[in-house]
């Protein structure tokens, strides 16, 4: 047993004792006396002598003598209850002790294996039907230790996926410069494709810089005013030439007066992320379009991009707003993942929330919700 068991179960068994004494010195100094005349009975008093006839003798005045002593109170303690009490008391401070101190214990010895890198440990289920708060706490830590094994799973996951994204380019640089030695005369060539790979590898430290100021906290001034339609329309405006060269458009469809507080920069690049994800994956000819708008009876706007495009397979619905991530129709594409996890960076930093869906008659969907101004 733990230093805490003993720790409540002396408590708990000195004070159960101490009420138990009490309690019997109480009742002993409280027994009431014997009663020598149970039927309540009158007492008639002894009847006077009288005196023989004849002349009347004079007699001495007599004092009634003192009463009798009555029956002497036994001071003897009750016993057998005070035993009996102590006895009761022992056993519940032994199951209160154990009670209180074995989940503590646990917490403790779960504590000290999360310590030791060991993220999967749960004490959930260990609490059995508990329902107060050390079950509470126990569940409590369950969410931490799921959280900070989904984190460092994360971020070693990311390390893993920016070394080998900076091993292609690198590796081609190098391979350009080995060639540009060899070959001299084809110098303009190599030093373009050099060129090409360095441009690369700035585009991916800059989003993952991005990614990684969002992680520690939304940067730049985020209590702007802005005006979500004009944005809307601006890019709108960007995104037409790009989609032109498939021979798709781009429509935006939306309400008055839709204002929010924030970095406008990165609402911006939230946005544009989602409409340029669409244009590369909708089939030439068709349309990508934009509604944004107002959810009844709450305080939020909705803001939604669709394309006509396949979709993804359900199984990877969960994982599009991860870094890195590549779903089976994106491998034919340039690029690196990030986008889509920035966005979600973005929007969690402005206190919304943002989910992708295939649509029944097809196409993919993405809807975003932004607190609105008041």
């Amino acid at each position: 047993m733990g230093r805490l068991f003993w720790k409540f179960f002396l408590f708990l068994f000195l004070g159960q004792i101490l009420t138990v004494f009490g309690v019997g010195i109480v009742i002993m100094l409280t027994k009431p006396e014997p009663d020598n005349n149970p039927l309540h009975l009158p007492i008639e008093p002894p009847p006077f002598a009288q005196p023989p006839p004849g002349p009347r003798a004079e007699m001495p005045f007599a004092r009634p003598g003192p009463p009798p002593p009555g029956p002497s109170r036994s001071l003897t303690p009750p016993l057998l209850p005070l035993l009996a009490g102590s006895l009761a008391s022992l056993i519940i401070a032994t199951l209160l002790a154990l009670y209180f101190s074995r989940p503590i214990r646990s917490l403790r010895e779960a504590f000290e294996h999360v310590a030791g890198g060991r993220l999967d440990t749960r004490i959930g289920e260990a609490m059995g039907g508990r329902h107060d708060e050390l079950s509470d706490l126990a569940h409590g830590f369950d969410s931490m230790t799921k959280r900070l094994q989904n984190l460092v799973e994360g971020q070693q996951s990311l390390l893993h996926d920016v070394s080998h994204e900076l091993r292609s380019p690198l590796a081609r640089l190098q391979a350009a410069l080995d060639l540009m030695q060899q070959q001299p005369d084809r110098a303009v060539e190599f030093i373009e494709r050099i060129e090409r790979e360095s441009n690369r590898m700035d585009r991916l430290i800059e989003e993952l810089l991005t990614l990684a100021r969002l992680d520690a906290g939304l940067p730049g001034n985020s209590e702007i005013e802005i005006d979500l339609g004009e944005l809307i329309d601006s890019i709108v405006e960007d995104a037409a030439f790009e989609a032109n060269s498939k021979q798709c458009t781009v429509k935006a469809i939306k309400a008055e007066n839709l204002y929010l507080m924030g970095n406008p920069n990165l609402i911006h690049r939230a946005i544009e992320n989602i409409v340029r994800n669409a244009i590369r994956h909708t089939p030439e000819g068709t349309q990508i379009r934009i509604s944004c708008g107002t959810i009844p009876d709450t305080k939020r706007l909705s803001l939604s991009i669709r394309d006509q495009g396949s979709g993804m397979p359900e199984s990877e619905l969960k994982s599009v707003f991860e870094p890195f991530f590549r779903g089976e129709t994106a491998s034919r594409f340039n690029g690196y993942g990030l986008g889509m996890a920035i966005t979600k960076r973005i929007v969690s930093a402005h206190r919304g929330e943002v989910r992708a869906e295939n649509l029944k008659d097809g196409g993919f969907l993405v809807t975003i919700e932004l607190p609105m101004l008041e």
